[in-house]
């Protein structure tokens, strides 16, 4: 496995040679590899979660917040769920090599489009350990070579990870430089990764604002965001109450440090002296600050002493905690709109008994996915069917939502004939 002390140059020009090997591999080495990569999480896991306890040490020593705290941590529950996860990308189909499409011209040709791998894929994260192992799997199944770059409060969990992946998967007969790290933190390495034309083919980061604008301004490859998510839950006027608590409850408590959790609520004015008070009263037994509007305020069934008065500011913010802003609007036109001013384009959710309701918000509001009557919650490659994801994607091209397997591919068109010459 390549090291930090080697050049970024160095690990990115291994990981391409490993690249071109990977994609001539057969599913079953892939698959092979993958499954020694879970049993070497489960042996080793003694050795994982005390580099764990080390970042989680510094972490609370720099004053890291709750959310990237959560983030940052890793349980024997955690670490079998990301094994878990490894297994269940063995289960799937090997996308390298299906035919998407096909058809036979005039002349007799056949046209085909078939899907290859990407390449070299680099992935700067910032404090989720977990990313190491499901993206590298889902590298290696979709047979791209994979670069890794985390940040310096994961650094010791991150390493003992992609060391334990990559020995693995070399066992199993995967090329050496299949799985690498540059786990300095250093921001320079950053940019050099973004600077690798014509190794690099594809970098996904998977952070905050500030590695955003950092790829932003360096970068020359291609890059695939798999950004922020400020989601929101509007329910409407017609909404279930019972379903439309439980799902406003799960989509911000469930676990508030990920990227679909729910961060603004916004309620319809028709049935909003309903719900409102019910619902910020769960809302805050579960720990919830409550940052609300005037109308909001209210409604609340007078709890409006003890909640704070939201802003602009906070319509804007991806809080990573328990904070939720609370605004109530007069139609779904209106939550349509302040979903697309404010919202980051990951997950949105509308909660109504309204078909028309429904139809408008799911065709209106422009994001990744789109719920209706469900929590936003469930954005996750894991939970779609995918195995796992490397992030969720907010551009439009080319991949939209969870990235998985086929999000890390693309295709070829493969012509063949008996003897054609154009005339």
């Amino acid at each position: 496995m390549a090291v930090a002390a080697q050049s970024v140059a160095h690990i990115c020009a291994q990981a391409q040679l490993a690249s071109r090997e990977l994609a001539k591999l057969d599913t079953a080495t892939k698959n092979a590899a993958l499954e020694a990569m879970a049993a070497a999480l489960e042996q080793r896991a003694d050795e994982v979660l005390d580099a764990n306890a080390r970042d989680m040490e510094a972490g609370e020593e720099a004053g890291l917040h709750s959310g990237l705290l959560d983030r940052l941590k890793l349980t024997e529950e955690r670490l079998a769920g990301i094994a878990a996860d490894v297994r269940s990308i063995v289960a799937l189909p090997d996308p390298v090599g299906e035919t998407i499409d096909g058809h036979r011209l005039d002349n007799g040709l056949d046209v085909r489009r078939v899907r290859v791998p990407l390449g070299v894929i680099a992935v700067v994260y910032e404090a989720r350990p977990n990313v190491t192992v499901d993206c590298s799997a889902l590298c290696l199944k979709s047979g791209n070579a994979i670069v890794l770059r985390g940040s310096s409060t994961a650094a010791h969990s991150n390493a003992v990870l992609a060391e334990v992946a990559a020995s693995a998967a070399q066992s199993a007969g995967v090329p050496a430089g299949a799985i690498s790290i540059v786990n300095g933190g250093d921001r320079d390495e950053l940019r050099q990764i973004a600077t690798q034309d014509g190794v690099v083919d594809l970098i996904i980061p998977r952070g905050g604002e500030g590695l955003k604008a950092a790829l932003k301004e360096h970068a020359t490859v291609p890059v695939m965001y798999a950004a922020a998510g400020n989601c929101h839950v509007f329910v409407d006027a017609s909404a279930d109450l019972q379903d439309a608590v439980a799902i406003t409850v799960n989509a911000k408590v469930q676990r508030p440090s990920v990227c679909n959790a729910a961060e603004t609520l916004l309620v319809h004015a028709d049935g909003a002296s309903e719900f409102l008070p019910r619902a910020l009263r769960e809302l805050r037994e579960s720990g919830v600050e409550l940052r609300v509007d005037g109308r909001a305020r209210t409604l609340s069934g007078g709890l409006g002493d003890s909640l704070g008065e939201a802003s602009e500011e906070d319509w804007n913010t991806e809080y990573h905690a328990l904070i939720l802003a609370v605004k109530v609007v007069d139609s779904v036109d209106e939550a349509i709109e302040h979903v697309n001013r404010y919202g980051s384009g990951h997950s949105e959710a509308i909660v109504t008994g309204s078909t028309e309701s429904a139809q408008s918000f799911t065709s209106g509001v422009d994001a990744a996915c789109v719920y209706v009557n469900a929590s936003t919650r469930f954005t996750d490659g894991g939970v779609f069917g995918m195995g796992a994801e490397i992030g969720n994607s907010t551009q439009k091209l080319h991949a939209r939502g969870p990235i998985g397997m086929r999000e890390l591919t693309t295709y070829k068109f493969v012509i063949e004939g008996s003897g054609q010459v154009r005339e």
